[in-house]
């Protein structure tokens, strides 16, 4: 679906173009994107290969097994339908493991494997079960500790201090996991109290 919607901006945009004769404009910022998408990738690659380094160290040196052992408590009460040995949990803290590191993509397929197990917990209906809308809220939200591509961007595009982000980093995503956590209990109560009502 997402793709039909891609090409229909796509091709909106270009049929625009043509008809109000801006198709030279059009040229210009396709080239000048490419141009900085690529200057953006090279500033990424070396921050990111750095914090993904990093996370090969702790991971080594049992920093992450800790990490999850500590947060273990709170998605087993987050996610009680999951049980503690399943998969799904170690793909699950992984997920918030990374996400806290700003390592988005070293956690989009981990959050990808936790939805795989978590389907299959539900049966492998095409239904969203309450872990699945859950791990869903906290994922799109992610507490984030160290925000490590936005710092890659700001140091690719020269900012003169590009960690000054981190404190106002921590303030709006944990606001943000907390509000997806208390938003997502809600709605399950509420399904729960108009379940017994009927």
């Amino acid at each position: 679906m997402i793709n039909w919607i891609w090409m229909s901006m796509l091709i909106t945009g270009l049929v625009f173009a043509m008809i109000t004769g801006r198709m030279e404009e059009v040229n210009e910022a396709i080239f000048e994107g490419a141009q900085e998408a690529v200057t953006l990738c090279l500033g990424m690659i070396s921050i990111l290969v750095f914090w993904l380094g990093m996370m090969r160290i702790a991971q080594e040196g049992g920093l992450l097994k800790l990490l999850s052992r500590v947060l273990s408590p709170l998605v087993q009460r987050l996610f009680p339908e999951v049980p503690k040995e399943h998969p799904a949990m170690g793909y699950i803290l992984s997920n918030m493991t990374a996400n806290m590191f700003g390592l988005g993509n070293a956690a989009t397929p981990m959050g990808i494997k936790a939805m795989e197990q978590l389907k299959e917990l539900n049966g492998s209906k095409d239904e969203a079960s309450r872990s699945m809308i859950t791990f869903l809220a906290i994922n799109t939200a992610s507490l984030t500790l160290i925000p490590t591509t936005v710092i890659a961007i700001r140091m690719t595009y020269d900012s003169a201090n590009p960690g000054e982000i981190i404190g106002t980093t921590i303030a709006a995503t944990a606001v943000a996991v907390t509000s997806a956590i208390l938003i997502d209990r809600f709605f399950h109560w509420r399904r729960v109290q108009r379940a017994r009502a009927k």
